[in-house]
């Protein structure tokens, strides 16, 4: 792996110190409502399931979208490979809580254990997996280390690093080389990525880019009933979506809205943001500006006179992307890094978004040259794209273009299956 006295002394501050430090971390967590309490102790690497017999492949996801980028990819593993059961790690909240309703069966989530020697070796030692799956770029050094040390064969899938990460670890080059290293193999998502592994110490033959798993994803789902009952509700009133929107993003689509509503007094916006739980700060944002609103949460359906309905729910973008033949997805107005633009494509949603995409810049690139997604950068032009938009012939070339981007890309995923069952039958894995 060759050595790194980076490295060495990350793992030596992992197994004396860290204990304490994550300890105090997860105090502050919890306070902020960034940890669940009745599973806080999965973070200190205490499984809170027992360890299914036989083998066992284990995928670590971030967070939300790259948990929901592989879950197309576990069910159709769990399908080739009936005798095979499968532990998802992520570190936060709102991914726990969708993968608990979307995990196919024969799957099972848990918190991945903050980065601390002892908390990982307790990990690793009650789970025993047969075979590691990163996804992306979600390094922890010592998991990874320990992982390696116990001789588990280590997959990178979906691989992505951004020029920021990756100019991050050009400080500690020798470190990054030593844990890539460790990787058996990568699937990449594109040429990019490549170049910066191979520039931080991946070996050229043990990448593959194979483009993004989110091309391959299945279609967010939705409720059949639900859809068709909230249409009636709304009886063709126009209507556009502000999807996973984040702070400081919101007041400009409200902006945006208030412009659009001078034009069209009956137009609709739902705001759908990220993190639910940002939902009672919304309200109040609403109500402060005297807007007609209703609520998700309470239970409430859009009013005639309701000029935005906050969907401060989880695991429902499914169901307003297919609503909606206009979708704003968020990320884009603040420097965040986008999000997934296949959701709503795969949906016959025309997307709007802005500029700062970096997380999806090849996929905005390959959507914006179909004529597919269309960008704004403030609210005046965010208004105008949204005016433009409610000519329907205007939506649905967008939607349409975007299908046959987002169609188009649908073989990833049975090429990073036969890749991953090829090392799975090498890794001797049933």
């Amino acid at each position: 792996m060759g050595n790194s006295i980076a490295l060495w002394g990350y793992m030596a501050w992992s197994a004396r110190f860290a204990p304490a430090y994550a300890e105090r971390k997860l105090i502050q967590r919890l306070a902020d409502g960034k940890e669940e309490a009745a599973r806080l102790d999965e973070r200190r690497g205490i499984a809170g399931l027992p360890r299914p017999n036989g083998p066992l492949v284990w995928f670590h996801a971030a967070s939300v979208g790259e948990s929901l980028a592989i879950l197309e990819l576990l069910r159709r593993l769990g399908d080739e490979r009936p005798g095979v059961r499968f532990l998802v790690t992520t570190g936060t909240v709102t991914s726990a809580h969708v993968m608990a309703d979307r995990l196919p069966p024969g799957a099972m989530h848990q918190f991945v254990p903050l980065d601390a020697l002892p908390f990982v070796r307790r990990f690793l030692d009650h789970w025993k997996p047969d075979l590691a799956i990163w996804t992306e770029s979600e390094f922890w050094p010592a998991l990874m280390v320990e992982t390696h040390a116990r001789n588990i064969p280590m997959l990178l899938v979906n691989a992505r690093m951004s020029k920021a990460s990756h100019d991050r670890w050009r400080f500690l080059k020798g470190m990054a080389r030593s844990l890539l290293r460790r990787f058996d193999h990568a699937l990449v998502q594109d040429d990019l990525t490549a170049g910066y592994l191979r520039r931080l110490g991946m070996p050229n033959w043990r990448m593959t880019v194979t483009g993004t798993l989110k091309e391959g994803a299945g279609a967010l789902p939705a409720s059949e009933q639900e859809r068709g009952d909230l249409a009636r509700h709304l009886a063709g009133r126009p209507l556009w979506v502000a999807a996973s929107t984040h702070d400081g993003e919101e007041q400009k689509v409200l902006e945006a809205h208030r412009a659009a509503l001078k034009v069209n007094p009956r137009l609709l916006l739902i705001i759908v943001p990220r993190h639910p739980e940002r939902g009672d700060v919304l309200a109040q944002m609403l109500q402060a500006d005297h807007w007609h609103f209703n609520r998700r949460t309470a239970d409430e359906l859009p009013e005639a006179e309701a000029q935005v309905y906050l969907a401060d729910t989880m695991g429902e973008l499914g169901l307003w992307y297919r609503l909606s033949p206009i979708s704003f997805v968020g990320g884009s107005l603040e420097p965040i890094g986008g999000h997934n633009p296949f959701e709503p494509a795969a949906l016959g949603s025309a997307i709007l978004h802005g500029p700062y995409v970096t997380n999806f810049i090849d996929i905005y690139q390959r959507l914006t040259e179909a004529k597919a997604a269309r960008l704004v950068t403030s609210p005046d032009s965010l208004a105008v794209a949204v005016h433009e938009l409610l000519n329907p012939d205007r939506a649905a070339s967008m939607a349409h273009a975007a299908w046959e981007v987002c169609s188009a890309g649908a073989d990833v995923t049975d090429r990073a299956m036969d890749l991953l069952l090829e090392k799975i039958d090498a890794a001797g894995v049933p």
